[in-house]
């Protein structure tokens, strides 16, 4: 059972169209404009969309993991599930999207300003603490 507080959208079994709790009908591309994120963020094939009005919880179902490339040439990876937050401007806690920067990075933010779309992405390193618990000397170099 869904909760009237989620938006769910099916291509599928209604045609990309549902009502939300507020009797209005609304489709994935009119919540990403909504929010000034660009439609074309997610791949064409994705099947189903939830969207929680009170957290602004979006998640995107996606039939298998896949790769989109875009006309500058970059690439994003898919999980069959990306889920975030939205706000004005910006999807956050961003879970299920990859960036290829020198290796795959996982995509933790997409925010737009103006004709730009950003696309937060770092690498995680774990390391031992215990190689840190002593301070040591540091060694000068050209560039940071």
């Amino acid at each position: 059972m869904i909760s009237t507080h989620f938006l769910v959208l099916s291509k599928v079994e209604h045609h990309g169209w549902s009502t939300n709790s507020k009797g209005r009908c609304r489709n994935h591309c009119q919540i990403l404009r909504e929010y000034d994120l660009p439609v074309g963020v997610f791949p064409r094939d994705a099947t189903n969309y939830e969207f929680n009005e009170e957290t602004k919880r979006l998640t995107v179902f996606i039939p298998s993991v896949c790769e989109v490339g875009y006309k500058d040439s970059s690439v994003l990876r898919f999980s069959t599930s990306v889920s975030g937050y939205l706000e004005k401007g910006k999807l956050v806690d961003v879970e299920g999207m990859k960036t290829k920067v020198l290796i795959w990075a996982k995509v933790t933010c997409v925010s737009t300003e103006g004709a730009k779309v950003h696309f937060t992405a770092g690498v995680k390193k774990t390391r031992k603490r215990d190689a840190y618990e002593v301070l040591r000397d540091g060694i000068s170099v050209d560039k940071f």
